[in-house]
């Protein structure tokens, strides 16, 4: 059954922390990066354990023998997984703060992007398998 959402008290209201232009801006997301970042590091294990195999990866990819392109298909696999562990990270994060409370919903979130950081590290097993497999 749909519920009917209520009807927004300010519909066209954008959210306060916006109305930055320009350079003000980007540096203020460039800071919002870095916090997110540190967040990421001092929080979350899967992160630390994805950058510190990325450290190994990326210096082995600049380091085989294969071409440019390989080499940069190899590295943005790796950084795929940062990326997709970065945003499971922020998923699990809004989660919790909505409830600590066990729902159906919100397992179904959480499981959702950890299966996406499982495809994503997949990805890099194919991408570099497939790489790789050409120098034996």
């Amino acid at each position: 059954m749909n519920h009917p959402m209520p009807p927004d008290p300010q519909p066209h209201a954008e959210s306060p922390f916006k109305g930055k232009t320009g350079l003000t801006r980007v540096w203020n997301a460039f800071n919002y990066s870095l916090a997110g970042l540190t967040a990421a590091w001092r929080n979350e294990d899967a992160f630390r354990q994805e950058v510190l195999l990325a450290a190994l990866l990326i210096p082995t990819a600049l380091l085989c023998p294969v071409s440019a392109v390989e080499k940069a298909v190899m590295i943005a696999s790796v950084l795929l997984v940062i990326i997709v562990e970065l945003l499971n990270s922020a998923v699990e994060a809004a989660i919790d703060r909505i409830s600590l409370d066990r729902h159906l919903l919100s397992k179904r979130a959480k499981d959702v992007g950890s299966a996406a950081v499982l495809v994503a590290l997949l990805n890099v097993l194919i991408v570099w398998a497939l790489i790789l497999v050409q120098l034996l």
